[in-house]
């Protein structure tokens, strides 16, 4: 007696599954998706490991994915470890000359290293640089407001400038650009720290890339919290900048960033919840969203 139809019912979900991703393969073919890795899919093993087999099949279903990251708990410990105080002002890290060499080390020689390893696990693929390589990234001094003072807060930049040519030589000859959140300085022949979130979206912006994807520790952005645990599933750009005065420390650089790339011409801006094995793939092959997506406004006249 065969086993055939037992078979033949453990392999028609699969096919289901596979099938239900077809339009979704279809719509995403030959798109650039940038995606901003963070949170604990950096620090827990099996989440790295799911986070670098997402990105591999983006890249073999005919997406351009992109990963730009930071690493602001490896920066941490490594400062720590060179005696150096963590210091925060207005939600960034006060970042010295000393403190700045530590930052581009661990960025570059570390983290990133160890996420280009995690892809090139399934190939060829992965190259990593920073925003220094090719004038990727070219950023002046921020010094944010606090009560109505600006503050030196040390080689923190704020971006000036975007050359995505090296990105886009990399994506078209069919690997993945692994990003470094650091940035060249545009008059000072320094390098600059740049907040990872931001540099996301300012990348996203300029590549005119179809999604950006922001991993986060929640679920996404909440519509009364602490009172309530929805999750707004979506939202329009201006209802987003309405929202922007009352979020957390946190949440602020990672909406503003999906605000400045949907106003930049990025069709969707996601924030999906990193803690999630393969949310990547939840989030962009079903209906089943996992996330808060921001989408520009509709134009004038059209119905919302």
């Amino acid at each position: 007696m065969s086993n055939a139809p037992a078979r033949k019912h453990t392999a028609l979900p699969k096919a289901q599954i596979l099938i239900e991703a077809l339009p979704w393969l279809v719509r995403h073919n030959g798109k650039t998706v940038v995606i901003k890795f963070g949170g604990n899919a950096m620090i827990d093993e099996e989440l790295k490991a799911a986070f670098a087999q997402d990105v591999v099949f983006l890249h073999h279903a005919g997406l351009k994915p992109v990963v730009v990251h930071g690493g602001g708990p490896q920066i941490s410990a490594a400062l720590d470890q060179h005696g150096i105080v963590s210091e925060f002002k207005a939600g960034l890290r006060v970042t010295t000359e000393d403190a700045m060499d530590v930052v581009r080390m661990v960025l570059a020689g570390q983290v990133q290293r160890e996420l280009v390893g995690l892809l090139n696990q399934h190939g060829p693929l992965a190259v990593g640089l920073t925003g220094e390589d090719a004038h990727t990234i070219t950023a002046t001094k921020h010094q944010p407001e606090i009560d109505g003072e600006l503050v030196d807060i040390g080689r923190v930049g704020e971006i000036t400038a975007i050359d995505t040519g090296a990105i886009e030589a990399l994506l078209a000859d069919g690997r993945i650009p692994v990003v470094s959140s650091i940035a060249r300085s545009q008059d000072d022949g320094h390098v600059y720290n740049v907040n990872a979130d931001t540099a996301a979206a300012a990348l996203a912006a300029a590549l005119g890339a179809e999604t950006l994807m922001v991993l986060t520790d929640v679920e996404g952005l909440y519509e009364d919290w602490p009172n309530s645990d929805e999750v707004i599933s979506r939202l329009t750009a201006s209802q987003l900048e309405k929202l922007l005065p009352e979020l957390s420390s946190g949440m602020v650089p990672k909406m503003e960033g999906c605000l400045h790339a949907v106003r930049g011409g990025v069709t969707t801006a996601r924030v999906i919840d990193g803690r999630v094995q393969h949310s990547i793939l939840l989030e962009i092959f079903t209906d089943e969203g996992i996330g808060t997506m921001v989408v520009p406004d509709a134009p004038e006249g059209d119905a919302e």
